[in-house]
């Protein structure tokens, strides 16, 4: 029997369920993997973040009412809907409808984001709007449709309250701000590399190094000098990725674009699959045209 292709996923393994592993352990075109998780990142909670969120919600100032602080809220990471999700759980069934959420629009980019929203422990549950546009790129325009269109009879659009970790991309809002729109952005949490992340990945690539050809998935340019020197490409003289032997069996996938061409543009090192949406049906097609055309 052919042993099957690992995959490592340089992510940590979302719960209750990971998408990409109940993908990628039964591909529908055959092919025969094994995916495995190498967490990348820690996150921690931001204090001030967190209180500011904390009070917000108390003081019901989230809420399509007039004069409220807030009309609607976006979500762009699972990690911030942890962060959330801890302070609406901070007082679950304290009262009927907390946190008072079942009337706002809440944007969300993506499945997995989106999953986490819909565990949210509110009554009736939140609406969750924008899965389908799986970017920011993307995302920003929806809201500004659907969010409109929600608020249609106000001359002004109330503000919306963006949860956000540390690095992220200002594109959504960018356009919003241009639309005239007011959006505030919270840090809630923050992410850090691990420090065992290097040596957890090269026993993982000592674990396959026996098989005959194995994936690694990048999800974030965090790490992503520490997988290059683990993977024994990074040339310290320079910061550059070393010309790659032939007959190498190790291939690499990114998330999206902006991993790869971080990749690209630091370290001179080019991924061999890009998913063209970050999502685990991106990442399965990325991998399953690569290895059609290979054949």
């Amino acid at each position: 029997m052919t042993p099957k292709t690992p995959v490592l996923l340089l992510k940590t393994k979302s719960v209750p369920g990971d998408a990409y592993e109940d993908l990628l352990s039964a591909p529908p075109n055959g092919l025969d993997f094994e995916p495995s998780f190498v967490p990348v990142l820690e996150h921690r909670f931001d204090a001030a973040g967190m209180a500011k969120v904390r009070g917000l919600l108390q003081n019901k100032s989230i809420s399509t009412a007039a004069g409220s602080a807030y009309g609607g809220m976006i979500f762009t990471s699972q990690r911030a809907v942890e962060a959330f999700t801890r302070l609406v759980e901070e007082r679950r069934g304290d009262e009927d409808g907390w946190p008072h959420l079942q009337d706002v629009p809440v944007y969300s980019v993506g499945p997995a984001t989106t999953r986490a929203l819909k565990a949210v422990p509110q009554l009736p549950p939140l609406q969750v709007f924008g899965e389908h546009t799986g970017i920011g790129e993307k995302l920003a325009p929806f809201i500004l449709e659907h969010y409109g269109e929600w608020y249609k009879d106000r001359a002004s659009k109330p503000p919306l309250l963006f949860l956000v970790g540390e690095k992220r991309r200002d594109i959504i809002p960018k356009v919003l701000t241009q639309a005239g729109w007011r959006v505030d952005e919270v840090v809630i949490y923050g992410t850090g590399e691990l420090k065992t992340f290097k040596d957890d990945f090269r026993r993982r690539l000592d674990d396959t190094a026996g098989r005959a050809k194995r994936w690694v998935v990048v999800f974030s340019p965090s790490g992503c000098d520490s997988m290059l020197e683990a993977m024994d490409l990074l040339d310290e003289s320079t910061g550059k990725a070393k010309p790659e032997p032939s007959g190498r069996k190790t291939l690499v996938a990114t998330i999206g674009p902006t991993t790869r061409d971080h990749l690209i543009q630091t370290f001179g090192y080019e991924p061999d699959a890009c998913a063209e949406q970050p999502t685990p049906e991106g990442v399965w097609q990325a991998i399953s045209d690569f290895s059609r055309d290979r054949e």
